[in-house]
């Protein structure tokens, strides 16, 4: 068979060049783990409490090459890498970095809205996944108000998927009062109760030092009258 125009792994990687900056170094990101961070440009929804608009609303601007290069020199720094964004597993490329940042010896971590349930399943099947944040934006009823898509549905998926695996994983959401009340919370805390989830829910409140993607006023912190999560700043 002639593989003389096959595309190589190179070129493949390179393609698109999704990958917007990297943070070098972090202690928060990865429970118990020493990482950096991979951010990939875009995203699916339009969170209005956002505070990476540059990275959802730019350009990917770093080659594979750049990012393979960072790697290898922090190989004795660092346990794992973080994909973030952004949505990460929108980029047709998601899946073979994940490869190669496995075959480097790294743990690996995905940040996710859950939009893109197949490119969770396929990382899980392939053993490449160590640990998923996934993004509890809102109910049904919601989460065009929160996110401006239609998604509830994919990201309902990606959760069933993570619940049947053995990949750990934290679901989290991020609170502005002018869009989730207590009452939200609590019905969003029953509702994962009822799918099986069975960890802590990580409730993170809304960053307003920072400029985000939506016009938002000040959020006050809801008083939780149920355990419906603990609060992570």
């Amino acid at each position: 068979m002639n593989t003389s125009n096959a595309p190589t792994l190179t070129s493949r990687l390179e393609k698109g060049r999704p990958i917007f900056s990297i943070s070098p170094f972090t202690l928060l990101d990865f429970p118990d783990r020493t990482a950096c961070i991979l951010w990939f440009a875009g995203c699916n929804m339009r969170c209005g409490y956002c505070y990476n608009p540059e990275i959802v609303l730019g350009k990917g601007k770093l080659s594979w090459e750049h990012v393979q290069a960072f790697l290898i020199s922090r190989r004795q720094l660092l346990d794992g890498v973080v994909f973030s964004g952004g949505e990460c597993t929108i980029h047709p490329q998601a899946i073979p970095f994940v490869r190669e940042v496995k075959k480097m010896g790294f743990e690996v971590k995905i940040d996710t809205n859950g939009s893109r349930p197949e490119v969770i399943g396929q990382l899980i099947e392939e053993n490449l996944l160590d640990y998923v944040a996934l993004d509890f934006k809102a109910m049904p009823e919601n989460y065009w108000k929160v996110t401006k898509s239609d998604l509830f549905s994919t990201f309902e998926k990606s959760l069933e998927i993570l619940i049947q695996s053995k990949v750990g994983f934290e679901v989290r959401t991020t609170v502005h009062s002018e869009q989730l009340t207590t009452s939200d919370l609590q019905a969003m805390e029953t509702w994962l109760r009822g799918k099986g989830y069975p960890g802590t829910y990580y409730l993170q409140h809304f960053r307003g030092d920072k400029q985000t993607l939506g016009e938002l006023g000040e959020s006050r912190k809801p008083v939780l009258k149920t355990e419906a999560g603990v609060w992570r700043n």
